[in-house]
């Protein structure tokens, strides 16, 4: 297990996502080059909105299903009293939204309210499917519904604006996409369970024990992902957002790996942490801290070389977010590692520390937000963004140390920043030779070849120095490849 050894698991979950942000990122460029960075401002601070209220739309219920679930234990039980429970959060919220549509159009700066219940209604339905796949580890399966959400989100939205819908066609793909991955994952769920259990009120309690503690943590990630995005709103053009959105995007798009290893290895962790196995655990949570960074890192200094070239792709008003970029690529790569603490945390069933690191966070995230923003502007969200994964990290470090016995795997880690260095040496020569000598006319041909070239200097590099990552590459490849 500490060689990764989730085969299928987890390099399906990590493609899917992978695919998945592909997806998204190019349905950003088209949007953001097609309607301009206005409109992109407006989208993106009605999703902000959805995140927000789907937050408040399972109170951390959807954490408390993938838990209760993972136990086995009367698992369709927990699952209809977890479906019970959103169902009526959503039709509750719904209806909110469509009675205070004047106040929330104005915020959004569009008629949108309409739009807004429906997202709302549909993530949240869409959220409950996937920690029940979670849950049933079938971790694989709803990472495969992640880039069939988005691509079918995208191709819907960039249909609607060919047929000159335009913002009203962002949000109708944006329904279209969540409601073919809710179809389609509670297809594979029924099929998944050999018997269908009613839930009684003790269900209902053992979801909602776990969830008081879990829905911090549900805020947690809203917080670190439209807090800045959310308060910008307030202190900044629309076009600004758009400017940020942009460099969001691209920063999320490598926070994938680290995601997916939490997301793989939790019901590892839960049914080890059942068992009393507190070194199995242990073991698991090296792995994912061995692994966490192993794209973040070469993605912080790739973004911060080329970060002007990547945002070009957006259009050329863009790259007025590359020192954003680098600081946000900074927040998701101290996000990555602060994410295998708490994922440990709740396996272990302690959402109650989980809940103070989060916390923490919230509250700094929040005070550091309004004070920087109104300081600094849009640079300063970036920053407190950052600043607030720090010191939650630090926390997080010194809470599950107090409970686990565990090693950071430090020589790992190491071993990923040389490399790294080895590939910014390169990249570095490649910029010089591009502006000197050669000049590629074209800006997406550069950042191809730089991305390409550049993570194959990298990924040499560390199976070079590292013996662990080649074994868990050699454990991870089908049998027929590479036999034992």
């Amino acid at each position: 297990m500490g060689s990764l050894r989730l085969g299928q698991t987890s390099v399906v979950y990590f493609v899917s996502k992978l695919l998945a942000s592909a997806l998204g990122f190019i349905a950003t460029i088209y949007v953001a080059r097609l309607l301009g960075s206005g409109a992109l401002g407006i989208y993106s601070v009605a999703t902000a909105v959805v995140s927000w209220l789907v937050l408040f739309g399972t109170m951390g219920v959807t954490s408390g299903m993938t838990k209760r679930v993972s136990e086995r234990d009367e698992s369709s039980a927990y699952a209809i009293a977890g479906v019970s429970i959103v169902s009526v959060f959503a039709v509750g919220l719904a209806t909110a939204i469509l009675l205070f549509r004047g106040e929330v159009n104005d915020y959004i700066g569009f008629s949108a309210a309409v739009f807004i219940a429906a997202m709302v209604v549909v993530t949240l339905a869409q959220s409950t499917v996937m920690s029940l796949l979670n849950g049933r580890k079938l971790v694989h399966i709803a990472g495969v519904f992640s880039p069939v959400k988005t691509g079918s989100r995208a191709g819907s939205q960039i249909v609607a604006l060919s047929l000159g819908l335009g913002i009203v066609g962002l949000f109708g793909g944006y329904i279209i996409g969540y409601v073919v991955v809710v179809l389609g994952g509670f297809y594979v769920l029924i099929r998944s369970f050999d018997e269908i259990t009613m839930p009684r009120a003790r269900h209902f309690r053992g979801i909602l024990s776990f969830a008081k503690y879990a829905w911090l943590g549900g805020l947690r990630s809203k917080a670190f992902n439209w807090v800045d995005i959310a308060l910008l709103g307030f202190f900044v053009s629309n076009a600004f957002i758009g400017y940020y959105t942009a460099a969001w995007n691209i920063a999320q798009f490598l926070v994938v790996f680290g995601t997916a290893i939490s997301r793989t290895l939790f019901p590892e962790m839960s049914e080890s942490a059942v068992a009393d196995d507190s070194e199995a655990v242990s073991d698991l949570l090296n792995t994912a801290l061995s692994f966490a960074g192993l794209i973040m890192i070469p993605g912080l200094v790739g973004g911060t070389l080329i970060g002007e070239q990547l945002l070009r792709i957006y259009g050329p008003d863009f790259t007025q977010a590359g020192l954003v970029l680098s600081v946000l690529i900074f927040a998701t790569l101290l996000q990555s590692y602060q994410k295998q603490f708490t994922t440990t945390l709740n396996a272990l069933d302690r959402p109650d520390i989980a809940f103070k690191i989060n916390l923490v966070f919230i509250l700094s995230n929040v005070v550091l937000n309004v004070v920087l923003i109104v300081v600094y502007g849009w640079v300063g969200a970036a920053v407190a963004t950052a600043l607030s994964i720090v010191i939650s990290l630090v926390v997080a470090y010194k809470y599950i140390g107090s409970i686990l016995d565990f090693t950071i795997p430090v020589e790992e880690i190491s071993k990923q920043w040389i490399a790294a260095g080895l590939m910014a040496c390169f990249l570095i020569a490649l910029i010089r030779v591009e502006t000197r000598h050669i000049t590629i006319n074209s800006n997406i041909l550069f950042v191809l070849l730089a991305v390409l070239s550049g993570a194959g200097i990298y990924l040499g590099s560390l199976l070079g120095l590292s013996k662990r990552l080649r074994k868990t590459v050699r454990d991870n490849l089908p049998e027929r490849l590479y036999p034992a």
